[in-house]
């Protein structure tokens, strides 16, 4: 494991542990944001640890034509149950990610330095959100950061059933109007392999970063 200084650098991902721990330290700069999810690296720590740098040697990612919509989550679109927006509301996305519980963990993973340095990202049009809406209140939405042909997944909430999933359902098919090349998910869960997300070595997943 690296300890990064002042300087904007990561060690290459090949360097991470079994668990995809990198680097340890730095700061949540734009520049070093950037700069790590172009790598292939991204932060994930706790209130009051040190910033830790991750880039696991499989990566859960949804390439879009993959996607997979079950019947009823179709009829509810159908139905137009809910309404959604497109990056308007992020603020209100990431603090409702913050605020969610989350069943196993015993706090979030979304810091307030976390939370601010998100939103700086998404001033300067990097990091962007959906928004899910039923009867006018927000009920679900995700954030992520968009490389313009990739875009990394960070996290989603919901408050109603299947809220975070019409949001992630939204997005997927924006995107792949869009001619993107895949959603990074990060790690895997059965919530995202169910709608078609599966890994890939981190070997391919740079590759796919690259081709711009």
């Amino acid at each position: 494991m690296y300890l990064l200084s002042k300087a904007l650098i990561f060690p290459p991902v090949t360097e991470a542990d079994d668990d995809g721990l990198l680097a340890i330290g730095g700061d949540l700069s734009v520049e070093r944001l950037i700069l790590a999810y172009n790598s292939g690296i991204f932060p994930w720590f706790n209130q009051g640890e040190p910033i830790i740098w991750y880039s696991p040697s499989q990566r859960m990612v949804l390439f879009p034509n993959e996607l997979k919509i079950s019947k009823s989550m179709r009829q509810i679109i159908r139905k137009g149950t809910f309404s959604i927006t497109f990056n308007r509301h992020f603020k209100e996305v990431i603090s409702n990610c913050k605020q969610m519980y989350r069943p196993g963990q015993g706090g979030t993973w979304i810091t307030d330095e976390m939370e601010q340095a998100y939103i700086e990202l998404h001033k300067k049009g990097i990091a962007k959100s959906v928004e899910v809406w039923q009867n006018n209140s927000l009920v679900g939405g995700l954030y992520g950061i968009d490389l313009g042909h990739v875009f990394c997944g960070e996290s989603m909430f919901s408050k109603v059933s299947n809220a975070s999933k019409m949001a992630f359902i939204y997005l997927v098919q924006k995107l792949e109007k869009e001619n993107y090349k895949l959603i990074d998910c990060q790690v895997y869960n059965n919530h995202l392999a169910s709608l078609g997300a599966k890994e890939i070595s981190r070997d391919s997943f740079i590759n796919y970063l690259n081709k711009v």
